[in-house]
């Protein structure tokens, strides 16, 4: 560079005090430039490793080495197969679902897929604000909405009346007609019936304007649809959520601790710890979102566990309800109802079905 610039001069001639300032510059320049870049280069590096480790630790593809051999018999195949129909129904997939059927030799019941094709059928017209599919549906099962104490047909009527009032004078005298259906709720839910009515004398000027604005609130019509959901499926005896999807999100929840338990097994050589189908080596916990109301009965008192009386683990694996462990307490010691031990009362505990 030094005999580039001053193409006039010998090769040995000193370079006056502006091209050294000028080349001083220049260097300086580059020297900046490559330190940004090697910084720049760091930064990327480091990002694109963060993103390595995360697919390792999130996406372990040897999880194949958690499943125990012959855990998937004919039974077992079957009855994941019939989960897995079940799935399909309850989301409106009836197309995958047969599919499913005549690949896996299953026989559906038709009339086993006809509540769920008539839930798909109201749950997508509420999705685009047509309520009387769910209306009709709810009138025919009045009395077992009542039985379960459901409100779900007072929300309907209620926001159907809404939808009337949205149009402004124009459907004053049919929301007023139509304001007879909400008589036989008037006992329960006299507070959000006047509310209703009152908002009719702000309909010249617009609900929007009015102190019952609140009532044109768009996530009611969400809120509806996973009432009619839970409602309908309370009705049909099925859970709210699909046992699919549940069991799908608590393995992801406990595959990261069985792979870590498999990989310490392999490693002491311990290799018997794990041999059981139907058990795991460790508790893993799945969070509140995965408990459930306990359905046993303790076998004492003969009675359904509930969540005042729970059932109580005693120290020996035997199970009873709380009112039958208070009930057998005398003194400092509880004697087992099935084997001889004895323990304190204190040392039983709740467990979770």
């Amino acid at each position: 560079m030094q005999g580039d610039i001053p193409p006039f001069a010998g090769q040995d001639a000193e370079l006056s005090g502006t091209l050294s300032l000028v080349l001083t510059q220049c260097c300086r320049r580059i020297k900046d430039t490559v330190q940004k870049l090697a910084s720049d280069h760091k930064d990327i590096h480091s990002s694109v490793s963060r993103v390595g480790k995360a697919i390792d630790k999130n996406f372990d593809s040897d999880i194949s080495s958690v499943g125990i051999d012959g855990c998937w018999q004919a039974d077992s195949q079957r009855l994941l197969n019939e989960v897995m129909v079940e799935h399909f129904f309850r989301q409106g997939m009836l197309d995958v679902a047969e599919e499913l059927c005549q690949e896996s030799g299953l026989s559906v019941d038709p009339s086993q897929k006809e509540p769920f094709v008539e839930l798909n059928r109201i749950l997508e017209a509420l999705k685009v604000r047509v309520l009387r599919p769910a209306l009709e549906w709810a009138v025919s099962n009045r009395e077992m909405l009542i039985a379960q104490n459901s409100s779900l047909e007072f929300k309907l009527h209620r926001l159907y009346f809404i939808s009337l009032l949205m149009g402004g004078t124009t459907n004053q005298r049919e929301a007023l007609q139509y304001a007879k259906n909400f008589q036989p709720f008037a006992l329960n839910h006299q507070k959000d019936i006047q509310v209703l009515m009152g908002s009719l004398v702000y309909l010249r000027q617009g609900i929007e304007n009015s102190p019952y604005v609140h009532l044109l609130d768009s996530n009611q019509w969400a809120d509806i649809c996973d009432i009619f959901t839970r409602d309908a499926c309370a009705l049909l005896g099925l859970s709210v959520e699909s046992p699919l999807s549940v069991s799908f999100s608590a393995g992801c929840v406990a595959l990261p601790a069985l792979i870590n338990i498999k990989a310490v097994i392999e490693q002491r050589q311990c290799t018997g710890v794990w041999n059981q189908k139907d058990e795991l080596p460790i508790e893993v916990d799945l969070g509140k979102k995965c408990w459930y109301h306990s359905i046993f009965a303790c076998p004492i008192l003969r009675q359904q566990t509930t969540d005042n009386n729970p059932p109580m683990k005693l120290v020996c694996g035997h199970i009873i309800s709380r009112d039958a462990l208070n009930k057998m307490f005398n003194g400092s010691k509880l004697k087992c109802p099935y084997c001889p031990m004895e323990q304190s009362p204190g040392d039983a505990k709740q467990i979770f079905f």
